[in-house]
């Protein structure tokens, strides 16, 4: 494993909590590992929707503030467990889910290796066009990359985030300088009455999915850090890194929702007027791409081995990406890209009944070691024998709770349609499954006892 920031070796360590006397790093690394993942034009193209919807851009932009704040503040928070336990997320969820953790980390690995593939076509599209490759090489050297950082490990990903920070942020001034040279936002909109709601309700609710789609890998990139590092300045690092970066990029993509027609990396080419300003804007979508994807590997690796798939981890990283090489080419054969990001989206409704579920888990075992005057000891704590059974039921209820207020291209539920487009099921989903997992958990908690 990793000794010290700069040490890029490859991390053979998986799943198993990282020992006290092998943590090193500072809180502050925790901003760019979040800052440079979400500098992506996928998140500008998501940040024209609350103008396409009918809103003004003060209304859209305040609404997406909101969204991405609500989505990151569960990440800051679980980010902190890292430093506690020296453990990533699925792994730490497997003290409320117990064998039932096969459920939430199945639908991650599957998600990794689909986000791989949908952030990667875009990745490799700016490259075949950079250099006049043929579309699949492009994506076979995108898929490469990622795959390598991914392997490399936790060490390799944050001083990549770290250097792609500077760089991906000098690359969005000048899109914006350039596409901001006669662009001006939506003064007034379209959109009234409840149909205003809607639109308002459904763009805070897409930024939030954004951000909270992070939660599930929260501690993934804490786990090295020492364990009295301070965990207010972990949270604050961790929420002004996602919050900004998202809220950066939509709002670029509120104001120039005009422009953004051509949702793809030769429409960015294009909109920079092409010649190297162009080059450097396909050379900045491809970075973005790896930065993003080899995060998905990483987290794909630990996941995959929380199920029991006995695969050493940076196999396991590269594996991710050698499965999305063959599923980028099937999109792009059979122009299904918009359709599978919608199965994506949608499949994203689990994350808030996740949360609601481990949050609950561990602050009970919180109250427990007040209650004994015992400090925090992983082993000790995976022993406990707490049922496993009520995570996983207070888990699939929230999601069947939120299923009516679901507004997507896939699906819309009544609810969603009744409010005129609301999509309410993040906060269903969190809510349900908080009011059913809470009264189980606390119950069988006494019983254990």
């Amino acid at each position: 494993m990793p000794e010290a920031p700069g040490d890029l070796r490859v991390e053979a360590r998986g799943i198993a909590p990282v020992p006290d006397d092998r943590r090193y790093g500072g809180p502050g690394r925790l901003f760019t590992v979040w800052f440079a993942p979400n500098l992506t034009m996928t998140g500008v193209f998501t940040g024209t929707l609350g103008i396409v919807l009918g809103l003004d851009f003060a209304t859209a932009l305040a609404a997406v503030v909101a969204g991405t704040l609500l989505g990151a503040v569960p990440v800051a928070y679980l980010g902190t467990w890292g430093s506690r336990t020296g453990a990533g997320q699925l792994p730490l969820s497997r003290l409320a889910f117990g064998p039932a953790v096969v459920l939430p980390g199945v639908l991650q690995w599957l998600s990794s290796v689909a986000w791989d593939a949908l952030i990667g076509l875009f990745g490799g599209d700016a490259l075949a066009r950079l250099f006049d490759w043929p579309f699949w090489l492009g994506v076979l050297v995108m898929m490469a990359g990622q795959g390598l950082v991914g392997a490399l490990g936790y060490e390799a990903i944050h001083r990549l985030q770290k250097l792609m920070s500077f760089v991906l942020a000098v690359a969005f001034v000048i899109l914006a300088v350039k596409m901001l040279d006669g662009v001006s936002p939506a003064a007034s909109g379209s959109a009234h009455g409840m149909d205003r709601f809607g639109a308002i309700m459904l763009t805070s609710t897409v930024a939030l999915s954004l951000s909270l789609s992070w939660a599930p890998y929260a501690s993934d990139f804490s786990r090295y850090l020492p364990t009295k590092t301070s965990r207010t300045r972990m949270f604050w690092y961790t929420l002004l890194g996602v919050s900004l970066s998202f809220v950066v990029v939509q709002t670029l993509g509120l104001w120039g929702a005009a422009v953004f027609t051509d949702q793809t990396a030769g429409g960015v080419e294009k909109l920079l007027g092409g010649g190297w300003l162009g080059a450097f804007g396909l050379l900045a979508v491809a970075l973005a791409a790896l930065c993003s994807n080899a995060m998905n590997d990483y987290s794909g690796s630990l996941a995959l081995q929380t199920v029991g798939v006995r695969v050493p981890r940076p196999l396991a990283a590269a594996g991710a990406a050698a499965l999305g090489f063959p599923l980028v080419l099937w999109m792009h054969a059979a122009d299904t890209t918009a359709r599978f990001q919608n199965v994506l989206l949608f499949v994203g409704y689990w994350i808030p009944g996740f949360v609601a579920v481990v949050v609950v888990d561990w602050r009970a075992r919180a109250g427990a070691r007040a209650r004994t005057g015992t400090g925090l000891d992983l082993g000790v704590e995976s022993a406990r024998p707490v049922p496993w059974w009520p995570a996983p039921l207070a888990f699939l209820v929230g999601f069947a709770a939120a299923v009516p207020f679901m507004n997507t291209s896939l699906y819309a539920g009544p609810v969603a349609d009744a409010l005129h487009g609301a999509d309410l099921a993040y906060y269903v989903a969190f809510v349900v499954a908080l009011l059913v997992y809470a009264p189980l958990r606390l119950r069988t908690g006494r019983e254990a006892a």
